[in-house]
């Protein structure tokens, strides 16, 4: 895989570029990019960056994180605090993400997407009010993982660190084999539009865009 260097700046331009170009696959009104990577990859601040270049654009955009939809601890630790299955599999609430995001922007949904659902800290319901998001607003979900569950993205990027570079940033070392078994299971990298390697968050690099590569 060859990367080309870039700096965030022009890569948030070059993805804002793709996403005015690109139309929801599904016949809707909404645009659904997913920003996939680990923790301790910038996704969080990369879509920001992207979701900055689009309103200054004119588009309407609503970014969420999937660590707003993580289930219960009951659900979450029922096979210990440390297990990187469970952290895989049972962490994120997949379920309420189809429903209050995914849903209300099918083809003649509400828009109205829930901006998170679940607070890990009082492991109580967040109690958010919908947030609505108009014909031809884009919404960008960043988190981890978020390439082996069949969402409806109109766009996949995927951040990317080496072995390396994850294990000396994972500040929960115990989740490690959970980022090599979803690179075993669902090579996101292969599944991605573009990759952006992360190792040097100062410096970032990515591959282009798959259709221009194929």
């Amino acid at each position: 895989m060859r990367f080309e260097a870039i700096s965030w700046e022009r890569l948030a331009d070059t993805v804002a570029d793709r996403v005015d170009r690109t139309e929801p696959g599904d016949g809707g009104d909404w645009l659904k990019v997913g920003v996939d990577g680990a923790p301790a990859a910038p996704g969080g601040e990369f879509a920001e960056r992207v979701a900055a270049v689009l309103r200054l654009r004119g588009r309407s955009v609503l970014v969420v994180a999937t660590d707003g939809f993580l289930r219960p601890k009951s659900l979450r630790f029922e096979y210990g605090k440390q297990d990187p299955d469970a952290y895989y599999s049972d962490w994120y609430d997949t379920g309420a993400l189809w429903r209050e995001v995914f849903g209300p922007l099918e083809p003649g949904g509400s828009g109205r997407v829930l901006p998170d659902f679940w607070n890990p800290v009082t492991d109580r319901a967040t109690r958010s009010p919908a947030v609505p998001l108009p014909p031809g607003g884009v919404l960008l979900l960043h988190g981890p993982f978020l390439l082996g569950h069949w969402y409806p993205f109109d766009l996949k990027l995927h951040l990317r660190l080496s072995p390396g570079a994850l294990a000396r940033r994972t500040e929960q070392p115990w989740t490690l084999p959970a980022f090599a078994r979803y690179e075993s299971e669902v090579g996101p990298a292969d599944t991605a539009d573009a990759v952006i390697r992360a190792d040097d968050a100062r410096r970032p690099a990515w591959t282009g865009w798959r259709d221009a590569r194929d």
